[in-house]
């Protein structure tokens, strides 16, 4: 199955009968600038899953860390789907180092690793009660995942050995209403709440490992749409270059600029495609921006990044679609190829479900 990119707007032709159209490379490639900021190239509707679609992602991959082959951006090898384990209920995904990937489950807080060259899957975090994870990120300083999400009514930020699996950081989130998605930077944990209008913060020691520190929290103001209560709002996140960090929003839409010091928020106005009108896991690699079901419940909108004064601003590249999506949540980039985890929200009988992770081809 052949992953759509949409130059225009997707229609429903099956995607069987759709052929992907030629690129210009040398278009695609000019603007590109792919110094991939998460860590140099990690990570009732249908389910999360997410592209790099574009020909400057596989023109500028020598740029990066660690670099993937010609062979690997073609796909050459690798499983196009891996299976989980029935009931899953995957959310989060992200990867590192080289094929190890992780998914974390919101059913029963579980975190399943596994080998994308291979497909074989374990699982490195077990099952605990009440335990729900949402985003995931894999920290290549230290050989952590980052998890956050809530153990009953209570938000927790978690740091997990990748190899081990032992749980070396567990910060407690006061007030919590729905923490949702992460980035790590050099300094500290970020974390959205789509219940509330602030971000997390969770402090890390000069060799990036859990310090201990009490969580703190960072009002969103500026242009940021207050939120009424009981809806949902700030979801992904990702780290700008030199300080501001990126959100979406999945009621009211736009992509949203904000100063970690002071919290506030200004939109990043975005020109070309169709309107993004909401957002789950946002990925970002150098200054291409994929939001996963950014105009659609089965799409990824890729937006370029640029520098506009003391702001950002954005151009409208592709909107990326497939017929094998099912309510994509997250993605994650690796081997030069996308992994999208399949959420599957909505789904009748999901503890009895089966669920999987999706590669598509880099375009």
């Amino acid at each position: 199955m052949r992953a759509r990119v949409c130059r225009g707007h997707c229609n429903d032709t099956p995607a069987s009968k759709v052929h992907r159209p030629t690129l210009d490379f040398w278009a695609a490639v000019r603007p590109a600038w792919r110094m991939d900021n998460h860590n140099a190239v990690h990570h009732g509707t249908p389910s999360r899953r997410l592209v790099l679609g574009s020909a400057a992602a596989v023109a500028v991959t020598a740029l990066t860390t660690p670099v993937a082959s010609a062979e690997e951006r073609r796909g050459g090898g690798l499983p196009s789907s891996i299976d989980l384990p029935v009931g899953t209920r995957p959310e989060g995904i992200t990867s590192g180092p080289g094929p190890s990937f992780y998914v974390g489950s919101v059913a029963d807080g579980r975190i399943v690793t596994g080998d994308l060259r291979t497909g074989a899957v374990r699982t490195l975090l077990a099952p605990e009660a009440g335990r729900s994870l949402r985003g995931l990120y894999f920290d290549h300083r230290t050989g952590l995942v980052w998890a956050v999400g809530s153990l009953g009514t209570v938000g927790h930020v978690w740091a997990v050995d990748a190899r081990s699996g032992a749980v070396v950081g567990d910060t407690v989130v006061p007030g919590a209403g729905f923490l949702n998605d992460l980035v790590v930077t050099r300094q500290a944990v970020w974390a959205t709440d789509s219940n509330v209008d602030r971000l997390t913060v969770v402090r890390l020691t000069r060799q990036g490992r859990p310090s201990g520190a009490p969580a703190e929290f960072v009002a969103l103001t500026g242009d940021w749409p207050t939120s009424p209560p009981n809806t949902f709002n700030a979801n992904g996140i990702r780290a700008l270059p030199h300080g501001p960090v990126v959100l979406n929003h999945s009621r009211v839409g736009g992509l949203w600029q904000v100063d970690p010091g002071s919290g506030v928020a200004r939109p990043i106005p975005v020109t070309g495609g169709p309107p993004i009108t909401s957002g789950d896991g946002l990925e970002l690699v150098g200054r291409t921006l994929y939001n996963v079901r950014g105009s659609g419940p089965q799409d990824v909108s890729v937006v370029r990044l640029r520098r506009d004064g003391g702001g950002w601003r954005a151009r409208w590249v592709a909107t990326l679609t497939d017929a094998a999506l099912d309510v994509p949540s997250t993605a994650t980039a690796a081997l030069g190829s996308l992994w999208v985890v399949n959420a599957r929200f909505g789904i009748p009988s999901p503890d009895t479900a089966p669920f999987w992770v999706t590669r598509l081809p880099t375009a």
